[in-house]
């Protein structure tokens, strides 16, 4: 920042900008005007003859930052200025334990994200540079453009949050309060150009990632360009990185560091520019020590590039992010590619799952976007090919697999042409298609390739070359996970989380809060129940209760002698529910005789019961009920819950309590709901499948944030 210079201020308070060196906020106070934020209704500050004054803007005004301290509002009792504290154009900070990261004079906490911390002010016509810290130094607040709105990433609402800076809507921006947690990202989407040599990128990549982490909701969309003067004079013009196994290091460190970010949605663009994002960018990011020289120019230069490679609009917001760690690369890796370029084929194949696509599928298909040059041909996992998959209720519908694979591909590279075709079989098109040249394989699916070859030969056609991209390895894998990313991990991490929005129905008492818990036969429900109701829940048993809605006097009773006959009776006069359901197994007009009369008569013994429940001041009250969906007793909780175990463990359950053969297991398993029909009507999803511990945990998390969402 240019030296502060000495003249009247513009605005009405009259005051002068005093001797150089001294502070906007004591200025105003020497000339009577109090302090800034409060009294001078614009308060400009002098900045000097190199940088534009910031102009005036409204009511939640945050005022340019001077040195002077001031108490940290949170439980640290620190001040905003530290000693020893890294200082980057503007005030310094230390990270405070209570997630403030102290104040500017004026204003009000600043929100603190990892060490981060940030504040937003209005857009202006020439919108000045802010910088921020990378993860791990203390943070600095710095004029800065503020987005146009606030971008919250797509997911459940139990996702883990990064934190990051927030902001308002509007024509003007306060930072938020963070309190004890971290804030929102503010912004929906975001551009992070990197201009640093390939070899340095998997040093650099983590603490880049993370930094822009910070600020960006998703997705956020990096620009690879080595060797990129941003402050040149002349307008940098895009140009796409060299397809060479350096870059494949790079993509690779990139989405590691995506992943160690929960739900960051990162795209690395390979293909050349002069295209439009299948989500504009709405802030403009770049490494401060890559970018060396007076933040004005580097700002322009990302504005140029932004708009010549991406459409962008002009005036965008920038944001220069802290220094990102050691730039040094590999000294036998970089003499290893010198020259090296990877090979190229003009169609190519690749084949998965694709679900919730990770940091591993973009690595495979960027890997895949660099080998070709007209045509990638997607193969993606459909029918049958899903039915031994862990948890494969809880897989993306394909359509939603195909338009995220899509969006992804054409944003990375739009130049090819991409076919996108299911696969009900191992082999695909890929053991049909005479013009391929190339199957992208990974470590685990190397046999699969060479198996269609095999199949190629086969039928006459010539093999394909196979391109191995190595597994990438989950920074936060957990009990009973791969150690590698994969899709079955993530799904894994839904159990427990809300999936979908509660019921919201006016008729239905907000307490207690209900909950329906459902499961087929052997999916270990009634365990789950039960640790439900050791952490405090009111428990309703609706199988006890369908057995006291057949006892001799109740209201179903005589109903249910006279539509069946007395040969269901036992001797004292009891219902035998053994021959009764022998009357109505596999006729759909006998059952549904017996359900419109004993239904009814359970779901009023349910309200009475959650009457019970309220008597007592419980909170929370579990509906316990195998037919829960099938009764449409949905009506009377906020949230479903389902407790799904996979087809072959449940036989082996049944078989083991119930002493029934293996084909009777699978009768009554296939004459109930399916875990699919039942997880498309869920709030929340459990899975009994592994050790007792996990499932314990589970519930606990489940039940956590059931109290999240009932806090007020």
């Amino acid at each position: 920042m240019a030296p502060l210079t000495s003249g009247p201020c513009t605005t009405s308070c009259s005051a002068t900008a005093g001797p150089a060196g001294t502070s906007p906020e004591q200025r105003h106070r020497d000339a009577g005007g109090g302090p800034p934020a409060l009294r001078c209704p614009s308060w400009l500050g002098h900045l000097g003859p190199t940088v534009s004054p910031i102009k005036p803007f409204a009511a939640a005004r945050l005022p340019v930052p001077s040195l002077s301290s001031q108490p940290c509002p949170g439980a640290c009792g620190g001040s905003a200025r530290s000693p020893g504290a890294v200082q980057l154009r503007g005030p310094r900070y230390r990270p405070c334990p209570a997630g403030l990261a102290g104040t500017v004079p004026g204003g009000s906490p600043v929100p603190r994200a990892g060490g981060r911390s940030v504040r937003l002010l209005p857009p202006r016509a020439d919108p000045p540079v802010a910088t921020l810290p990378a993860p791990g130094r203390t943070a600095t607040s710095h004029p800065r453009s503020r987005p146009s709105g606030t971008g919250h990433r797509a997911g459940s609402p139990e996702r883990r949050s990064r934190g990051g800076p927030a902001a308002r809507s509007g024509a003007a921006a306060a930072a938020l309060p963070a309190g004890p947690g971290p804030a929102m990202p503010p912004f929906g989407s975001g551009l992070l150009v990197l201009t640093a040599p390939l070899a340095a990128l998997p040093r650099r990549a983590a603490a880049a990632v993370a930094a822009a982490a910070g600020v960006v909701a998703g997705p956020l969309y990096v620009h690879l360009q080595p060797g990129l003067r941003l402050a040149a004079p002349a307008e940098p013009l895009p140009a796409a990185p060299p397809a060479c196994p350096a870059l494949l290091r790079a993509l690779a460190a990139l989405y590691a560091a995506a992943a160690a970010q929960r739900d960051l949605d990162l795209r690395v663009l390979l293909g050349p520019g002069c295209r439009r994002l299948s989500r504009p960018p709405r802030v403009l990011l770049a490494a401060a020590a890559e970018a060396p020289g007076p933040p004005g120019p580097v700002q322009l230069g990302l504005q140029h590039l932004a708009a010549a490679a991406y459409g962008c609009p002009p005036h965008l917001p920038a944001v220069l992010l802290g220094d990102p760690g050691d730039g040094a690369g590999d000294p036998e890796e970089d003499a290893q590619d010198a020259g090296a370029a990877l090979p190229d084929f003009s169609d190519v194949v690749v084949g998965g799952t694709f679900d919730r696509l990770h940091g591993a599928h973009r690595l495979l298909l960027s890997a895949c976007c660099l080998l070709a040059r007209q045509r990638l041909l997607a193969g993606l996992a459909d029918g049958d090919l899903l039915h031994h998959k862990v948890l494969m209720e809880l897989i993306e519908p394909y359509e939603l697999r195909a338009a995220k694979l899509r969006e992804f591909l054409e944003d990375v590279k739009p130049s090819l042409r991409y076919d996108i075709v299911p696969l009900g079989d191992p082999y695909g098109p890929a053991v049909t298609d005479p013009d391929l040249q190339c199957l992208v394989v990974s470590e685990e699916t190397r046999k699969g390739g060479e198996a269609v070859n095999k199949k190629r030969l086969e039928n006459g056609l010539p093999e394909l070359a196979l391109y191995e991209i190595l597994l990438m390895k989950d920074p936060e894998h957990n009990q009973n996970e791969e150690e590698k990313i994969s899709s079955s991990s993530l799904r894994q991490r839904l159990l427990g989380t809300l999936l979908r929005p509660p019921r919201q129905d006016p008729a239905l008492p907000s307490r207690p809060y209900v909950i329906g818990l459902t499961g087929g036969t052997g999916s270990g429900k009634t365990s789950i129940a039960k640790a439900l109701g050791r952490l405090g829940a009111f428990l309703i048993d609706a199988d006890k209760l369908g057995h006291a809605a057949y006892v001799p006097g109740s209201p179903a009773y005589e109903r249910v002698v006279a539509t069946f006959g007395a040969e269901i009776l036992n001797e004292d006069g009891t219902i035998n529910r053994k021959v009764l359901g022998a009357k109505v197994f596999g006729n759909q007009e006998r059952l549904k005789s017996l359900t419109d009369i004993v239904w009814p008569e359970i779901a009023r013994m349910v309200k009475e019961q959650i009457g019970e429940a309220d008597a007592q001041g419980k909170a929370v009250c579990v509906l316990d009920a195998a037919v829960l969906l099938e009764a449409g007793w949905q009506d009377m909780v906020h949230e479903v819950w389902t407790a799904i175990i996979p087809e072959e463990e449940a036989v082996k359950r049944i078989m083991a309590r119930d002493g029934l053969s293996e084909e009777a297991a699978r009768s009554r398993l296939r004459s109930q709901m399916s875990n699919s029909q039942r997880v498309e009507q869920s709030q929340v999803v459990l899975c009994t499948l592994w050790e007792p511990e996990v499932t314990r945990k589970q519930v606990e998390k489940a039940w956590d944030l059931l109290q999240q969402r009932l806090s007020p």
